[in-house]
């Protein structure tokens, strides 16, 4: 066997990856709980379409998180660490806040919801802040894409538990049973947060809070291009993840039952996505990030489109399952080499405010539009509603191009 053959192997089944799969699975277990089954829970107690797209807003503590990052720079607590001390304190939070949220009614405390969801979300968001900036600090940086897709084999995980297998569940148990098992699942992070290793790889520490603010920005603000890598950062994965966002209350509108989603849009995805993140990883390896995020970039636009094949098939289970598995390869393609991307231009002083301004970018079109997302699916219907979710792709792809080319000129006056 080749020994880049042997070293490949030994990075995926090391200590580092494991611990970097748990803590991914820890941060993508509470996304769909206040995502797409709490909408689908909403649905199902016959909450209006436009209020259920309302409920996308939830999630923008995930877009406005590089408000409080510089917080996860500059102190620690517990007597941990900066990263693990954070992602405890978020994962206790999350628990109560799934806890609480499983005791309530859509029909008679719907804003009650809103707000724990809201709650839930903020410190999902600090815990991924935390998380992002542990995993850019322990990885070296030739483990960061197989690590981007090892975390995002967790978290996709974390997502499938928290979707297609609540989904099962609340076919027999309510909904409260279902959110207080999640609840219980938080303890993975828990566990995992204890027994990880903080790595600080900073040049200098921060010494004050102002400093903690400002330098982060500074330093990338002054950048060459700055502004066009913060606007591809915001296009590349917008069409995918807006179309994403109204994925439930589609699968309902069209007639597919509780178990074809379980089983097809959920269990089929996870495996579709987990074979998307290992060619991510690999490809990743093998030809480098920008040149992967080209050919995973043209895929996810495709696979978007092919969500309107269901409006014309009815529901039909091939078509959920060629739909379903087309876009979940292709996002696990691209979501690895994207989060490699973000990973590799962050500065290691400055990596949880740096990454939380990236992701939150990253995240922000998704937070922000997907509360319009039901009036655009009653002014537009299904089918061109994802063809329009698809064309949103072209201005991420025409600033990769830039990207890449500035990319391959820094190189060049690097090497002379």
């Amino acid at each position: 066997m080749p020994e880049q053959q042997k070293g490949f192997l030994a990075l995926i089944f090391s200590k580092k990856m494991l611990l970097t799969f748990l803590l991914g699975f820890s941060s993508g277990l509470p996304l769909q709980l206040t995502g797409a089954t709490l909408k689908f829970w909403l649905s199902e107690a016959n909450v209006d379409i436009t209020t259920i797209g309302y409920f996308g807003w939830v999630g923008m503590a995930y877009s406005l998180k590089f408000i409080w990052a510089p917080f996860a720079d500059r102190y620690a607590f517990f007597g941990m660490g900066r990263r693990r001390s954070w992602m405890l304190l978020s994962q206790f939070a999350i628990a109560a806040g799934l806890l609480f949220i499983g005791t309530l009614n859509p029909t008679e405390s719907l804003s009650i919801i809103a707000a724990v969801s809201v709650w839930i979300a903020f410190f999902s968001a600090t815990q991924d802040i935390a998380f992002d900036a542990f995993r850019r600090e322990y990885l070296d940086e030739n483990e960061l894409g197989l690590g981007s897709s090892m975390n995002m084999y967790g978290y996709r995980i974390g997502m499938l538990i928290s979707s297609g297998v609540a989904l099962g569940m609340a076919d027999y148990m309510s909904w409260t049973h279902v959110y207080w098992i999640m609840a219980l699942l938080m303890g993975v992070g828990v566990v995992t947060t204890f027994i990880s290793k903080e790595k600080d790889t900073s040049d200098h520490k921060l010494r004050t809070l102002r400093e903690s603010v400002i330098e982060p920005f500074k330093e990338f603000i002054q950048r060459h291009g700055a502004v066009l890598i913060l606007l591809f950062v915001f296009f590349f994965k917008l069409g995918d993840a807006l179309s994403g966002s109204m994925l439930s209350p589609f699968y309902k509108e069209m007639g597919y039952q509780k178990t074809d989603i379980a089983l097809i849009a959920k269990t089929f995805g996870l495996i579709s996505s987990l074979v998307g993140l290992f060619i991510g990883g690999v490809t990743i390896y093998k030809i480098g990030i920008l040149r992967s995020l080209w050919i995973f970039g043209i895929l996810q636009a495709l696979s978007t489109a092919s969500f309107a094949l269901i409006t014309y098939t009815g529901p039909e289970q091939w078509a959920l399952a060629f739909a379903v598995i087309f876009e979940d390869v292709t996002a696990g393609m691209g979501s690895s080499a994207f989060i490699a991307y973000l990973a590799s231009i962050t500065n290691k002083n400055y990596t949880a405010t740096q990454f939380a301004v990236l992701s939150s970018i990253a995240t922000l079109g998704r937070n922000f539009f997907s509360g319009f997302s039901g009036v655009m699916v009653k002014e537009f219907g299904w089918e061109w509603f994802f063809y329009s979710c698809a064309l949103i792709a072209l201005p991420g792809l025409g600033l990769l191009y830039w990207v890449q080319r500035e990319h391959s000129k820094s190189q060049s006056a690097s090497s002379n």
